[in-house]
């Protein structure tokens, strides 16, 4: 039996007959009005997204001020969105498989976003942990589609702008969300700022549904449990596969440690910033739309492996320089620390694209299962961390985990350069 992704295409609504080109392949290019409409619409895609999978990071301190919780209780509330995402990432690009690519991301976004509205009505710490794990596992059809949406739709000399595009509007979701929800909640309380999130999110859905072209080269096919196993596990016995997956876990771990924890670190001593100023740090998020859109560019000049030194190197700096008890390297560090990261994701995530031949939902969720996971992990020890010994402790595990990166990619260079070796022996 084959794979679930390489059966005969059976004609639906969401793949209509491509319109061949001079060339024979009529993907989307640079200059085409589809090319921006669905860029735009991935775009809008990851504002949503990260609107609502951290729209209670931002909020941290003040959840912890009143309901009384440690920052490891309080990282829950972060940790249970990515962490219920996760499991739900697998299931989703199995039906998007089915029902197309376009369906599954709109259902996802509509969803997750229609479960933001009963956020700021749950009465107890537990109540809000169980609803942020649903709507994670609502969004999960959203980011385990997109880059295999992007991957067939998109012609492959413009893949990685057009990845490097949507990461951009994960990093605009990500601030804009934490903006909104730490300035309201700061002035009227953590319900109206989950309430705030709600809103921006669903706008970014709606603009998501009125952009986003058909799928063209979207092949249907019924879910088939067996098929999906035999794929996963051809991804899994894939060495840079796999490579790309601890990649993009290791890098979130990351970032999940240091943004779970900023919030404190800026309210405490010796800074003692006000929540409305701590919650502005977010802004940085900007430094990421650039790094992300620019990987695409890093990765033609220096290639994958180039890039990821950069970013590993760029991200290793900040963390250091944060160190320093100065407000002005607790800023810069977090402005390379955001570079760092975004740059090293794009890089990873456009990377599984190229290498996956066929099965690409499956090998795009499986990096984001690792990527989440990551999140999930990093920021729930990073606040445990930062409650028992200080930021000095969260930066010391971010610190460990993008040690790890290095070797990773470092591993990577040794095989490559001992596979060219070995194929000019044999020529």
């Amino acid at each position: 039996m084959q794979p679930a992704d390489t059966r005969a295409s059976v004609p639906t609504p969401d793949a209509p007959a491509p319109t061949p080109t001079l060339s024979g392949d009529d993907r989307h290019r640079p200059g085409q009005r589809a090319f921006r409409r669905a860029n735009l619409a991935l775009f809008a895609a990851g504002v949503a997204t990260f609107v609502l999978l951290y729209s209670t990071q931002g909020l941290l301190p003040v959840l912890s001020t009143d309901l009384d919780l440690t920052p490891g209780q309080a990282s829950w509330t972060a940790s249970a969105a990515t962490l219920g995402l996760a499991l739900a990432l697998l299931p989703a690009s199995a039906l998007s498989d089915r029902y197309g690519r376009t369906a599954v991301m709109t259902a996802s976004v509509l969803a997750a976003a229609g479960l933001a509205l009963a956020l700021p009505f749950a009465p107890d710490l537990t109540t809000l942990v169980v609803l942020r794990v649903l709507q994670g596992a609502a969004l999960a059809g959203l980011p385990a589609t997109a880059m295999a949406y992007l991957a067939e739709e998109v012609h492959p000399s413009a893949l990685a702008s057009a990845m490097g595009l949507y990461v951009a509007g994960n990093s605009i979701g990500g601030m804009g969300g934490r903006l909104v929800s730490g300035w309201t909640a700061a002035a009227l309380g953590w319900r109206w700022g989950l309430a705030a999130s709600a809103a921006l999110a669903l706008l970014a859905a709606l603009a998501f549904r009125l952009l986003i072209p058909a799928a063209r080269h979207f092949t249907p096919a019924p879910v088939d449990a067996r098929a999906l196993a035999r794929t996963v596990g051809r991804h899994l016995h894939n060495p840079l596969l796999v490579r790309l997956y601890a990649l993009g876990l290791l890098f979130m771990a990351v970032f999940g440690a240091v943004y779970n924890t900023v919030g404190y670190r800026l309210t405490a001593a010796p800074f003692h910033l006000p929540q409305s100023v701590a919650a502005s740090i977010f802004v940085v998020y900007l430094v990421g739309t650039g790094t992300s859109a620019a990987a695409g560019r890093l990765s033609a000049r220096l290639g994958r492996r180039g890039a990821l030194y950069v970013a590993i190197g760029v991200t290793a700096a900040g963390l250091l320089l944060s160190l320093a008890e100065s407000l002005l390297c607790a800023l810069l560090g977090l402005v390379l620390i955001t570079a760092g990261f975004f740059a090293g994701h794009a890089t990873a995530s456009s990377a599984v694209g190229r290498t996956a031949t066929e099965g690409r939902a499956q090998a795009s969720a499986l990096y984001l299962i690792a990527y989440y996971l990551g999140n999930s992990l990093g920021g729930t020890l990073g606040a445990d961390a930062y409650h028992s010994t200080g930021w000095p402790g969260a930066a010391t595990l971010a610190l460990t985990a993008l040690t790890l990166a290095a070797a990773v990619t470092l591993y990577a260079t040794h095989q490559a350069h001992t596979t060219a070796r070995q194929s000019i022996a044999n020529t």
